[in-house]
């Protein structure tokens, strides 16, 4: 149950307040796009949760994240997932299995490389209020399908007003699942080798591979 699609999501709330497109959140989102947009590549660890308030579900976990353009390497407690573009490998250690698919970017599953701009196509947006947590001012914005059959029914983003960043998003599903990420730790443009975004069966000897595709 832990996954972005990474990455990155109660009731359904079909108030007319969400059939819109409020420009004081485009403005917001635009701004935070484009602070990201110019970064070439970044680390950043996180910490994730999963709730369920209706089957007492309550679950804690770290990661760390390192993107690169269209590339990225998630790694969860329990599994890893690696983009190189084109393919997808998801790596269980516990199961020592690695799953291999095809990676769609026209998919509707959100991950870590859509996030900074998901809002651009196939959402409605709404801000909401200012928050301040930890002495730290967040815009908090609200992203809603415009498809009723969508994976998530809302996405809520907590954004840093003073300079865009995302300070944590979370994603709520219709089977009352709610999936949230926090960045605790922002590293821009690092330098980082193409080779990581790429799974080696060779350092994981015993390794089942499993291919989708």
């Amino acid at each position: 149950m832990k996954k972005f699609v990474f990455g990155a999501i109660l009731i359904f709330i079909g108030t007319a307040s969400y059939s819109q497109y409020d420009p004081k959140a485009l403005e917001i989102l635009e701004a935070m796009s484009k602070k990201y947009k110019v970064i070439t590549s970044f680390e950043a660890t996180l910490t994730s949760s999963l709730t369920n308030e209706s089957e007492g579900v309550k679950e804690e976990f770290k990661g760390k994240i390192v993107v690169k353009g269209e590339k990225f390497r998630l790694s969860l407690d329990d599994q890893e997932i690696i983009n190189n573009g084109t393919t997808v490998w998801t790596y269980l250690p516990s199961a020592k299995e690695v799953n291999i698919d095809n990676f769609d970017p026209s998919s509707d599953d959100i991950n870590p490389i859509k996030i900074f701009d998901i809002y651009k196509k196939g959402f409605k947006y709404l801000y909401l209020a200012d928050k301040t947590e930890a002495g730290v001012v967040l815009e908090e914005v609200d992203l809603v399908p415009e498809k009723k059959d969508a994976q998530y029914f809302k996405i809520k983003m907590m954004i840093v007003k003073k300079d865009k960043s995302i300070q944590s998003w979370t994603m709520f599903d219709k089977t009352g699942n709610r999936y949230k990420y926090t960045i605790t730790k922002f590293t821009p443009n690092v330098k980082v080798d193409d080779a990581l975004f790429t799974f080696d069966p060779k350092k994981f000897p015993g390794v089942e591979i499993i291919d989708l595709r």
